[in-house]
């Protein structure tokens, strides 16, 4: 899959709500994801698929309710992959909030290899 064709299908899965089906359909086993700082809930650096896999299901559980997620169109140049997220969420015990977010990818041999996220 090109960088193109991996951007538009990144992006079309994130506008569904389908992260764990973009990370195993489009990363790389080695893939290694970058918060903009370390939380009490996840470390800074997540290295590993399985271990994205994880961290995802682990936001998912904190989660009391997901009502919006918005995705611009990707901007690609060469092997990189941005786009803004802007997702509406309820986080338990806490109020409604709106988060925005660029989140950056890498892409090698047609594997998404880094993502890092931007606030």
């Amino acid at each position: 899959m090109s960088t193109n064709e991996i951007a538009s299908r990144l992006a079309d899965l994130c506008r569904q709500g389908k992260w764990d089906e973009a990370q195993k359909e489009l990363f790389a086993d080695d893939t290694v994801s970058i918060e903009p700082h370390a939380s009490p809930a996840f470390e800074k650096e997540t290295k590993g698929l399985n271990a994205i896999i994880e961290k995802g299901q682990k936001f998912e559980t904190m989660m009391e309710a997901l009502h919006s997620v918005s995705v611009s169109q990707p901007i690609v140049a060469g092997n990189a992959i941005a786009f803004k997220l802007i997702m509406e969420v309820t986080m338990k015990g806490s109020p409604k909030e709106n988060w925005e977010e660029i989140c950056v990818y890498t892409v090698k041999d047609g594997k998404i290899v880094s993502e890092q996220f931007f606030i």
